[in-house]
C-alpha cells in the first residue's frame, strides 16, 4: 500500500438484528392455541351432551351453564366478592408476616432454630383438620376463614424469602463487610434485592393457595346466608341439584385462580425484567 492511498478506518457495520417476526408469531400463538383448545373442549362438551341426551342435572350443556351464570349473577358475584375479600386479606397478611419473620430468621440463627420447626409443623398439618378448632376459638366466622387462608398462604412466602436471604452471594457479603457496611445496610441494599426473585416465586404460590384455602375453609365452616362465599353456593347448588349454577360457580373459581396467577406473574415480570436472568430474554 502506498503512502498516498487512504486508509479505511471506518468501523464495520453491526450485524443486523434478527427480525422480530418469529418472536411476535410465538407470542400470538401462545394466546391463540390455548383459546382454540378451550373452544374445542367446549364444543366437545356440547356435542357429548346433545349426542347422548345427558340430563342437565347430570351434566348441563355449556349454554345452560352460561344461562345460569347470567341469571344467578347477583348471587354468584356477591359470593365471589366474599371469597375474594378473604383471599386477598389473607394474602396481604401472609406477605407482610412472611417477609418480616423471614428477615428475623435470616438475621438471627437462634430465632431460626427456635421458630422454624414449629412453622413447618403448622404448614404440614392439613387445614381441614385444624379448621374446626379455629372456628371454635375465633371470635367470628369471617375471622376464622381468614386465619385458615393465612396459614396456608404464609409458609410459601416465608420459606422462599428465607431461602433467598440465605442465598446472597458470599463475595458480595465480603465486599460489604470490607467497606464497613452495617447489618441493616447489608440487609436493605444487598440481601433483600437478592431475595426478591425468591419472594416473587413465593408470591405466585401463595396467591393460588390463598384462594384454595379460603374455599376449603368455607367448606369446613359451612357458613350460610348473605355473607357466604362461593364454596357455600357450590354446596347449596349440589343439595338442590342445580348443577348448571354449580358449574357456573366452579368456572368463576377457576377464572379467579387464573387471574390471580397471571397478576402475580405480571408483578414478577415487571420487577425482574430489567436485571434478573430469569426474566431477561436471550439475544441468541
Amino acid at each position: 500500500m502506498s503512502a498516498a492511498e487512504p486508509v479505511d478506518t471506518a468501523v464495520p457495520a453491526a450485524a443486523p438484528r434478527p427480525p422480530s417476526g418469529p418472536r411476535m408469531t410465538e407470542q400470538v400463538l401462545r394466546v391463540i392455541v390455548p383459546i382454540a383448545m378451550l373452544v374445542a373442549l367446549v364444543a366437545l362438551w356440547h356435542w357429548y351432551v346433545v349426542a347422548y341426551n345427558v340430563p342437565h342435572y347430570i351434566l348441563p350443556a355449556p349454554e345452560r351453564v352460561a344461562q345460569a351464570m347470567i341469571e344467578d349473577w347477583p348471587t354468584l358475584s356477591g359470593a365471589l366478592f366474599v371469597t375474594l375479600k378473604i383471599t386477598f386479606a389473607a394474602l396481604a397478611i401472609a406477605l407482610v408476616g412472611g417477609v418480616l419473620i423471614a428477615v428475623l430468621l435470616a438475621q438471627s440463627k437462634w430465632i431460626e432454630i427456635a421458630l422454624y420447626p414449629y412453622m413447618v409443623i403448622l404448614q404440614v398439618t392439613p387445614i381441614v383438620a385444624i379448621a374446626p378448632l379455629i372456628l371454635i376459638y375465633a371470635p367470628t366466622t369471617q375471622s376464622a376463614l381468614l386465619i385458615c387462608a393465612w396459614i396456608v398462604a404464609f409458609f410459601p412466602v416465608l420459606s422462599n424469602t428465607t431461602q433467598g436471604l440465605k442465598s446472597t452471594d458470599h463475595n458480595l457479603l465480603n465486599l460489604f463487610e470490607l467497606y464497613g457496611a452495617s447489618r441493616w445496610q447489608t440487609l436493605f441494599l444487598l440481601k433483600l434485592p437478592a431475595a426478591l426473585p425468591y419472594f416473587l416465586v413465593g408470591l405466585r404460590i401463595a396467591g393460588g393457595l390463598a384462594l384454595i384455602a379460603a374455599v376449603v375453609a368455607e367448606f369446613a365452616a359451612g357458613s350460610a346466608g348473605a355473607g357466604s362465599g362461593l364454596a357455600f353456593r357450590i354446596l347449596e347448588s349440589q343439595y338442590r341439584l342445580n348443577i348448571p349454577r354449580l358449574f357456573a360457580a366452579l368456572i368463576l373459581l377457576c377464572a379467579t385462580g387464573v387471574a390471580i396467577f397471571f397478576a402475580t406473574s405480571l408483578v414478577s415480570h415487571l420487577l425482574l425484567r430489567k436485571w434478573h436472568e430469569s426474566a431477561i430474554r436471550r439475544e441468541n
